[in-house]
């Protein structure tokens, strides 16, 4: 699903002492570049551009254990766009972080082999533990002194799911492989899922919130964060939002409550009902049920825990910022 986005005529004017970067986060379900001039001074980003083209790298890879050709062939040519834009706009440094669905494919030699031939340069294939450093690095660079830590950033992503607990730097991190596409390719299946569907997907997610808890301990939790797509749908769905706003997603705290009527709505939902919601991206539509579920377990299980040791969680922050700043601020 390719994005047309016009170029300018001339690049602008780098600000003295800055850098002009382009970070690329290539996941399971969709490829995203920001461009943005860093101050390594401040570590602060002025954006020009974010843009997400939905290519589902990931797609069958859970069964196959291979990047499909159609799917390598949709990751590229955005590859080529991007690398068009790159150009426009004077970028002086790229990095490219591929996630989930390249770390487990036995043919991912021929992505970064195409990825180097548009770009330049050459894609990592961050673990997840890098993953979550990024995504934590970026989330936590704009939320200020307003939240109480410590933080435990969530990102929800086709192929995996990160918990990092923090304060100013993650103290424990797990990549979960758990998400959308992953659970909507294991078990959801029918349109809308059947409740036998859920309760498996449901098994696996909370296995998976097991394991990680024995490395995270997700009890200390003082703000719970969440970030990507699957968590700013469920954002945009809790507000009632007629079309996709990021500005009013951007920060917002919803009540618990509100976070999990809105999964559970999502989830119930057939894929046409999805469709015509005005916030969703079309390339969401048929994973975005399975997002909804592994969001609000995790919320429902971060809940439990930080009441059992004696804490009130009461709401969730959604943050637009996520790896795609963590990886531009690491080129300053």
């Amino acid at each position: 699903m390719s994005v047309s986005v016009d170029l300018p005529e001339t690049a602008p004017a780098i600000p003295a002492g800055q850098t002009r970067v382009a970070a690329i986060d290539c996941g399971t379900n969709s490829i995203r570049l920001l461009i943005a001039d860093v101050d390594g001074a401040s570590g602060t980003l002025s954006d020009h551009l974010r843009l997400m083209e939905v290519v589902r790298l990931g797609q069958g890879v859970d069964k196959t254990g291979r990047l499909a050709d159609e799917a390598l062939a949709r990751t590229l040519d955005a590859c080529v766009r991007y690398a068009q834009l790159c150009e426009a706009y004077g970028v002086q440094k790229i990095r490219f972080v591929a996630t989930s669905a390249t770390r487990d494919a036995e043919n991912r030699g021929e992505f970064v082999a195409g990825v180097k031939a548009a770009l330049g340069v050459e894609p990592e294939v961050v673990t997840g533990d890098e993953e979550a450093a990024l995504s934590f690095r970026g989330a936590v660079s704009v939320l200020g002194s307003k939240y109480p830590g410590p933080y435990l950033v969530v990102d929800l992503g086709g192929g995996s799911t990160e918990l990092v607990l923090g304060g100013s730097a993650p103290l424990a991190a797990y990549s979960m492989d758990v998400g959308c596409v992953r659970m909507t390719e294991r078990y959801l299946q029918s349109d809308p899922p059947t409740q036998e569907e859920i309760a498996a997907a449901a098994q696996d997610i909370n296995a998976a919130i097991d394991e990680a808890s024995r490395v995270v301990p997700i009890e200390r939790t003082g703000t719970l964060v969440g970030l990507a797509g699957s968590v700013t749908t469920v954002t945009a769905h809790a507000l009632k939002l007629r079309e996709y706003d990021r500005d009013q997603i951007n920060g917002a705290v919803l009540p618990l409550k509100n976070v999990q009527k809105a999964c559970d709505d999502l989830l119930a939902r057939n894929s046409g009902e999805r469709a015509a919601l005005g916030f969703m991206h079309p390339g969401r539509v048929d994973v975005i049920g399975a997002g909804a579920l592994v969001w609000s377990t995790v919320v429902a299980r971060v809940q439990a825990a930080v009441a059992q040791a004696g804490g009130n969680l009461k709401t969730t922050v959604t943050s637009e910022h996520d790896i795609l700043d963590g990886i531009a601020l690491s080129l300053g």
